[in-house]
C-alpha cells in the first residue's frame, strides 16, 4: 500500500528527481526540440507559398498557353482566308483570260472571214469584168467587123464625149 499512498520523502525525493529532469530537458533538449519544430513549420509554410506559387504559374502559363493556341488558330485561320482569297482571284483571272482570249479568238476568226470573203468578191469581181471584157471585145469585133458600123460608133462616141 505505500505505493498507493507515497510517504513524504519519497514524494520530495519524485519532486526533485522530475524538476532536475525538467531542468534538464529544458536546458538541453526543449530548445533544440522546438527550434527543430519551428524551423520544420518555417520549412513547411515555404514549401506551401511555394506549392502556391508554382500552382499560379501554373494557371499563368496554362492561360497563356492558352491564348498563344487562340493566337495560333486565329494566324491559321486568316493564312486560310488569304489562300482561298488568292485562289479565288486567280481562278477569276483565269476566266478574265479565257474570255478574252476566246473574244480574242473570235474577233481574228470574224476579221479572218470577212478579209477571205472581201478576197472572195475582188476575185469575183474581177473575173466579171474579164468576162464582160472578153464578151465586149467578141461582141465589138461582130458590129464593128462592117467599116460603115465603125463609123456611126465613132461618132455616136464623139457626141457622147462633147455632153460629159
Amino acid at each position: 500500500m505505500e505505493l498507493i499512498t507515497p510517504g513524504l520523502g519519497l514524494l520530495f525525493w519524485m519532486t526533485l528527481v522530475f524538476l532536475l529532469l525538467l531542468f534538464i530537458l529544458g536546458k538541453f533538449a526543449w530548445k533544440p526540440i522546438l527550434q527543430m519544430l519551428k524551423e520544420r513549420e518555417t520549412s513547411i509554410h515555404e514549401a506551401l507559398n511555394t506549392a502556391n506559387k508554382a500552382k499560379e504559374e501554373m494557371k499563368s502559363l496554362k492561360a497563356g498557353n492558352e491564348e498563344l493556341l487562340q493566337q495560333a488558330k486565329n494566324e491559321r485561320d486568316a493564312i486560310l482566308n488569304e489562300a482561298r482569297k488568292i485562289k479565288d482571284k486567280m481562278i477569276e483571272e483565269a476566266r478574265q483570260k479565257a474570255s478574252e482570249e476566246a473574244a480574242r479568238i473570235v474577233e481574228s476568226a470574224k476579221e479572218t472571214i470577212l478579209n477571205e470573203k472581201m478576197a472572195a468578191m475582188t476575185e469575183l469581181k474581177n473575173q466579171i469584168a474579164e468576162n464582160s471584157l472578153t464578151l465586149a471585145r467578141f461582141i465589138l469585133k461582130r458590129e464593128l467587123a462592117d467599116p460603115h458600123k465603125q463609123e456611126e460608133y465613132a461618132k455616136e462616141l464623139i457626141k457622147e464625149l462633147k455632153f460629159n
